[in-house]
């Protein structure tokens, strides 16, 4: 959303097998290999996408499918222009691959009976029937979806070819602004953990809803932060609805961000939930590192992130060689190597030796102390589960429960818009 950054997302090559082979063996960057530039927004979809119930193949389909949401507010365009005293350049908190976002304020004196609140206005770039998808897929999994590390949607617009989702305010912004922003104060390491363990949280309930959800695009960028650091992930213009029966994978054209995608993904297309193990991994890593997953100005050997770090991640002489400086003496050594060996879990190349996001969640939990330091779980039962040196254990499957509104009416001012979850996102 308005504050998550720049959406840069990449599209696979039919030679794309071949070079990422080579992922770890070759100085060429991954973009170069999937023949992209990493900088240029891109919102095509493959014709596999057309089959998710999230992007129907047209109006009218989307029309019988809809379950209509009561706890959504069909907002007019009018109403929202007024909040954001219509898209004032002033109002705007960030700009991304979707659109512009405004803050907002909203309450009786825009429609009786609304909770007075501050929101985040986020304005669709008029692409046509690609961006109508992206809208729409955000407005039905996050319509079915509550979740306490998910961005709460508050409602939508949907007039003529406008497009608009208005989302709570998140007053502290993106993870991204405060790890690399030199201007704010470095994070500590009990709040990076906490950070951590929410984001992993909202990512164990989308992976364990009766059919899976997908994220697919999980950043920095893309955690937002409350005013007490609660986090919360945002933006699903690009989650899919996950596999299904004896399926194992969902196949489609590869997007997400440079320096975040799985290299099984990257290279086949099939999409799983490990995809978005591998991308935690990669944000745990920029927690720990402080450092960016691609960073263009460090030396060239130290310029993807995972490909610097992970070879000192499972080495009790290097891992803490890579931590964050400016966390000196704020963790207990056996804290950031029971961190750090979860990452280098996470970023596996195999991807089914990367554990399920509910066992990132259990090995997370016993480091959220106050002094950094890891409590006596560590020592004991799931807190071996990825101790340095020993293979992982992850029969261990978790269920999340859910907190789902009722679903009835909420009338939208245009039939065509009317947003329709997918079954598949019922949880339980």
């Amino acid at each position: 959303m308005g504050n998550c950054g720049t959406r840069e997302e990449s599209a696979v090559i039919s030679n794309a097998h071949h070079q990422v082979q080579q992922h770890h063996h070759q100085g060429l960057t991954l973009a170069n290999r999937m023949g992209i530039d990493s900088k240029k927004h891109s919102h095509s979809r493959s014709t596999s996408d057309l089959s998710d119930p999230s992007t129907p193949r047209n109006f009218e389909d989307f029309r019988k499918n809809a379950v209509l949401y009561t706890h959504i507010i069909a907002f007019t365009l009018f109403e929202l222009e007024t909040i954001t005293k219509s898209f004032r350049s002033d109002y705007i908190l960030g700009e991304g691959g979707f659109g512009t976002v405004y803050k907002g304020y909203i309450d009786e004196n825009v429609r009786v009976g609304l909770k007075s609140l501050p929101v985040a206005v986020k304005v669709l770039n008029k692409e046509g029937l690609q961006g109508h998808r992206e809208w729409l897929t955000e407005v039905n999994f996050l319509g079915h979806l509550r979740h306490p590390n998910l961005v709460k949607l508050i409602g939508y617009c949907c007039e003529d070819d406008h497009r608009l989702l208005v989302y709570e305010f998140m007053f502290r912004g993106s993870l991204e602004n405060h790890l690399f922003r030199r201007t704010t104060v470095p994070l500590s390491w009990a709040t990076r953990m906490m950070i951590g363990l929410g984001a992993a949280k909202g990512l164990a309930f989308l992976h364990n809803a009766e059919r899976p959800v997908i994220y697919r695009d999980f950043k920095t960028s893309n955690i937002l932060l409350d005013s007490d650091y609660t986090a919360k992930l945002s933006d699903f213009g690009l989650a899919k609805a996950g596999p299904q029966g004896d399926e194992t994978h969902v196949s489609t054209r590869v997007m997400g961000t440079y320096g975040y995608a799985a290299p099984e993904y990257v290279m086949t297309g099939h999409l799983t939930a490990r995809s978005d193990v591998y991308s935690f991994g990669v944000v745990l890593l920029e927690l720990l590192t402080g450092r960016k997953s691609v960073d263009k100005t460090r030396p060239s050997k130290e310029q993807n992130l995972v490909d610097w770090a992970r070879p000192k991640l499972n080495d009790k002489r290097k891992m803490l060689q890579i931590i964050d400086p400016r966390l000196d003496n704020q963790y207990s050594v056996r804290a950031a190597q029971k961190a750090c060996s979860l990452a280098y879990y996470c970023l596996s190349q195999n991807p089914k030796a990367r554990p399920l996001m509910s066992d990132v969640v259990e090995t997370l939990e016993p480091l959220q102390s106050s002094d950094g330091s890891a409590n006596e779980a560590l020592s004991t039962g799931t807190g071996n589960r990825f101790a340095i040196g020993r293979v992982p254990d992850y029969r261990t499957h978790h269920r999340y429960g859910s907190s789902l509104g009722t679903a009835a009416g909420c009338r939208s001012p245009n039939p065509n818009c009317s947003p329709g979850g997918p079954a598949a996102c019922r949880v339980r």
